[in-house]
């Protein structure tokens, strides 16, 4: 690279809209290892609008040219899941490194088809399950591999998606085939965090369930059709033997919006929500205790677990910035980044496993 920056080029990066407004553009402009070079959109007119409105001097409504442009190292993705695959292809066919959000894909036969091509062409990619970069849940997973809760016995997570109510925000989450739903973006951020914690499944039971036919579309009132599931409870086996539960709650807007409780021989401990969101998107509490009969106190997160300029804000920038970080790092000493398209992999195939288990009823050994 010709620059000192590792320059970026963003796909989606609507002015004022989207989760690039929120989180990828906050995130890279706190971190001095990059420089926002160009942007893309759906049309030249509102590429150009963004463009302006960013500061950026490209603007392309061809995810192709952005990536094939010489002046772009990284090529970043955050549009609409089904609109993943075509963008992504374009950066790694021009030996661009990529950051695409989770999920990755569709279904797990694109995201294996962007792992293959990815490694192929020797870039470095990450996907955006950013879960993996929280302080809080770095700091919870190296607990328990020291093994301040002794060994692992169960563990409990439960979090909520309050835009799978009585409405719904974007129509085309209601198609399953279309892979942005509850159980994907939702339960997918969530549930690989406990992974990432504790271990991936060995066996599962699950439902995966729509307990309507038809939502109605929020902008409009408009019924939509209704595919996709809007609640998740997933029980099974992880890591060592340890009996975990897991559920996401479509609509659920009040009271305990997410909780971790993990219990051990030897202790126990509690991450919790600290606002309104989601788990990937907000700091989070961490309470722990040990001897028996003692209470749960708080547990200040140690200071290695944060690794971005302390002006990044506490919610959705702050565990993308982290990631990007790992990801210069990456970039800039040539090896792997995590995590990688391979984890995205992973956890699609999850859950596929999911999804049978609903359908069938019948329990999934992994």
């Amino acid at each position: 690279m010709a620059s000192s920056k590792i320059r970026v080029g963003i796909v989606g990066a609507s002015a004022n809209r989207g989760f690039a407004s929120i989180a990828h553009i906050p995130a890279l402009r706190a971190l001095p290892e990059f420089e926002i070079v160009a942007v893309c959109t759906a049309s030249q007119q509102s590429a150009e609008a963004s463009a302006r409105h960013y500061g950026v001097a490209l603007a392309f409504s061809d995810p192709q040219k952005l990536a094939r442009h010489p002046d772009v190292d990284l090529v970043t993705v955050s549009v609409k899941v089904p609109d993943h695959y075509r963008p992504i292809m374009a950066a790694i066919e021009a030996g661009k490194h990529v950051y695409c959000e989770w999920p990755l894909g569709r279904n797990t036969d694109e995201a294996v088809a962007m792992l293959d091509a990815a490694e192929r062409r020797g870039i470095r990619h990450v996907v955006g399950l950013q879960g993996q970069m929280s302080p809080a849940i770095n700091y919870a997973k190296d607990l328990v591999a020291e093994g301040y809760l002794g060994r692992v016995l169960t563990a409990t997570m439960i979090g909520c998606a309050p835009n799978w109510g009585k409405t719904i925000d974007r129509a085309y989450q209601a198609d399953v085939h279309n892979g942005a739903n509850l159980m994907t973006i939702t339960g997918g951020h969530q549930i690989d965090a406990l992974c990432y914690c504790l271990g991936e499944f060995r066996e599962l039971s699950a439902f995966a369930i729509s307990q309507r036919d038809h939502i109605p579309l929020e902008s409009t009132g408009e019924p939509v059709p209704l595919t996709a599931p809007d609640q998740l409870t997933v029980t099974g086996i992880v890591g060592d033997g340890a009996l975990v539960s897991f559920q996401i709650r479509g609509g659920m807007a009040r009271a305990t919006e997410f909780l971790f409780e993990i219990h051990g021989e030897e202790g126990d401990l509690v991450l919790a929500s600290t606002i309104g969101g989601s788990m990937q998107r907000q700091e989070l509490s961490v309470h722990g205790a040990q001897a028996r009969g003692t209470k749960l106190a708080p547990l200040p997160i140690p200071a290695k677990y944060r690794f971005v300029p302390q002006d990044v804000p506490a919610d959705s920038p702050y565990n993308v910035a982290q990631l990007y970080a790992r990801l210069a790092e990456s970039i800039r000493e040539g090896r792997p980044a995590h995590p990688s398209f391979a984890a995205a992999v992973t956890r699609h195939r999850l859950l596929d496993a999911i999804v049978q288990a609903s359908e069938t009823g019948q329990k999934q050994v992994l």
